[in-house]
């Protein structure tokens, strides 16, 4: 078997032409760590990869207009750095400062986390979920902006010579938690992963919620039926246990090695209740 190519683009053009020559047998190369296992989930390694690793203005994160800009090379350690002590990204922070180990988090990036359609694990999405991401696509002939949710939906079947180069957060504002249940211990892939943000009224009413959902099924994706349940009453632990006990049928847990799918939908209410304890 021939070893893979790698080229290191010095620029996001230069990426962007790589990718395009090297169609469907290139793919980016970030922080690896997904990759890296192919070998161990028997799979095959492609014939080319570009890596992005020198494109200094892939992990920057900063403004842009009323909204946050983050490149797709930051590191989930860098992400965690940058939005501490903000109130209404807090899932964000929390989601990339407890995901995995130390070591992987410096080097795992956030592009990889949302582009790699196989990890149904995955941390940051359902964060990202339920703040209302976008994500910008570029390519050779231009650039576009997705919703994340429209972007996982497709992101099985975006041709070649595409790359995710950045999420864009509109204005926070409330509050927002991340909570996970690993299996045994820290580093262990979630078996289920609830992420919550609300706003509320000076009574403290729910004015508007996004909860998200990861681990449970191949996909993250809203709860949208508990956040319409939530909407307009107190934001109290015990009454949203009760009520996503009652819509957990919502979901269709997928069954693997490390859990079963019964298991993953059952544990959903105790995380709901922990999700919103944490924004109080």
């Amino acid at each position: 078997m021939t070893a893979p190519s790698l080229y290191l683009a010095p620029t996001l053009d230069a990426a962007l032409d790589a990718l395009a020559e090297r169609g469907t047998e290139g793919t980016p190369l970030a922080g690896g760590t997904w990759i890296m296992r192919a070998p161990i989930r028997h799979e095959r390694l492609r014939p080319a990869y570009v890596g992005l690793g020198r494109i200094a203005e892939l992990t920057r994160i900063a403004p842009d207009g009323d909204k946050l800009s983050i490149g797709a090379g930051a590191t989930h350690a860098q992400l965690a750095g940058a939005l501490a002590g903000r109130a209404g990204l807090r899932a964000l922070a929390d989601a990339a400062g407890r995901s995995a180990n130390p070591a992987i988090r410096r080097a795992a990036t956030l592009g990889g986390n949302l582009c790699t359609a196989d990890f149904a694990a995955a941390d940051l999405v359902p964060a990202l979920l339920c703040l209302d991401a976008e994500v910008e696509i570029r390519s050779r002939d231009g650039s576009e902006r997705l919703p994340l949710e429209r972007f996982l939906a497709l992101r099985p079947s975006l041709g070649p010579g595409r790359l995710l180069t950045r999420v864009l957060l509109p204005p926070a504002g409330g509050a927002s938690a991340h909570v996970r249940l690993p299996l045994r211990k820290a580093g262990d892939y979630p078996t289920a992963i609830v992420s919550l943000w609300a706003a509320r009224d000076e009574a403290g009413h729910v004015t508007q919620a996004r909860i998200a959902v990861g681990a449970v099924e191949a996909v993250a994706r809203r709860w949208t039926r508990l956040e319409a349940a939530l909407a307009g009453r107190p934001l109290d632990a015990g009454d949203a246990h009760r009520l996503a006990t009652e819509l957990a049928d919502d979901f269709t847990g997928r069954d693997s090695i490390e859990a079963p799918g019964w298991y993953r939908v059952g544990v959903l209410p105790a995380l709901i209740r922990r999700a919103v304890a944490a924004l109080h």
